[in-house]
């Protein structure tokens, strides 16, 4: 069982409004999302895209319904806008969460993702060349030592549609960046998703792993993505991801690993699925009834 004094859980607002997909929940108001959040029993929040972008407001928002910002997603733009404009955006970034009070950042690189685009997920994920990998780890230690400064951890977050897809490439993103300033962002839902041992990841990694996203699939969506070609929004739109307790991905030994190497931070529930389809309060409470059962939080 995971340390309820060490282990926190969150949720994030993606199942209530989708920021790749607007007109999925387009309805649902910023308000709705993280009362029913901290109604269903969670305590910890990322930021959507309708959050208020003052610090001070969405600090009172949340503080009253007994939530925090934990993290948000930081879209790395170093293969695309260059590495002086990626960097000048993070500290931005950055300094919007520290006043929030978390303590991760979890990163993406988006420069050339094909995650928001019409395009087969699996056919025409990007490789990066032996000059993009250089380019991508000098940035992210750059990023690393940026959130050290302040007392908090830079985390990678391996994605579908990315050059960090595959169990491979996040051993070539281990292996390139500095240990003490680059961390993982584990994500369930992304590693069973692209075909990966999700478990064999998370043993490798569990001492770099800063931040975790509890994502289940649906195993007979994800196959007919991959027969048929969909892109990665098409398979949201398609039902591939659900939340713990639901779909086909087993969370036991994913806990169980977790525990035996002591992990401290936040596990986070991150599935994006139609929200008119799958009723986000109702899924949250299934989520965090699971937890609880298997987790011991």
């Amino acid at each position: 069982m995971l340390d309820a004094n060490k282990v926190h859980l969150a949720i994030a607002p993606i199942a209530w409004t989708n920021d790749d997909l607007p007109d999925l929940g387009a309805e649902n108001t910023f308000e709705q999302c993280i009362s029913e959040m901290a109604l269903s029993g969670f305590t910890g929040s990322e930021i959507g895209n309708k959050y208020p972008k003052d610090v001070e407001t969405l600090k009172h928002k949340l503080e009253i319904r007994g939530l925090q910002i934990c993290n948000a997603w930081f879209s790395s733009t170093l293969l695309s806008e260059g590495y002086d404009a990626t960097i000048k955006a993070f500290i931005a970034h950055r300094d919007f969460l520290h006043a929030l009070g978390a303590k991760v950042i979890g990163a993406s690189e988006q420069g050339n993702s094909i995650q928001g685009k019409p395009v087969s997920i699996f056919g025409e994920k990007p490789v990066y060349t032996e000059e993009e990998w250089a380019l991508v780890a000098r940035g992210f230690n750059e990023m690393g030592r940026l959130a050290r400064e302040k007392g908090m951890y830079f985390t990678v977050h391996h994605h579908m549609g990315t050059g960090v897809q595959t169990a491979a490439e996040i051993d070539r993103l281990m292996e390139l960046t500095d240990p003490d300033l680059v961390y993982l962002l584990y994500d369930t839902g992304h590693l069973a998703f692209s075909g990966e041992d999700a478990l064999a990841v998370l043993r490798k990694y569990a001492k770099r792993v800063k931040h975790v996203h509890l994502k289940s699939v649906r195993n007979d969506v994800v196959a007919k993505a991959k027969a048929e070609g969909y892109s990665f929004l098409d398979a949201v739109r398609a039902g591939a991801f659900t939340v713990p307790g639901d779909g086909d991905f087993d969370f036991q030994p994913v806990f169980d690993t977790l525990a035996e190497n002591d992990y401290e931070g936040w596990v986070v529930v991150e599935a994006e699925q139609d929200p008119a389809k799958a009723n986000p309060f109702e899924y949250a409470v299934m989520a965090r009834e699971y937890i609880r059962q298997t987790a011991g939080l």
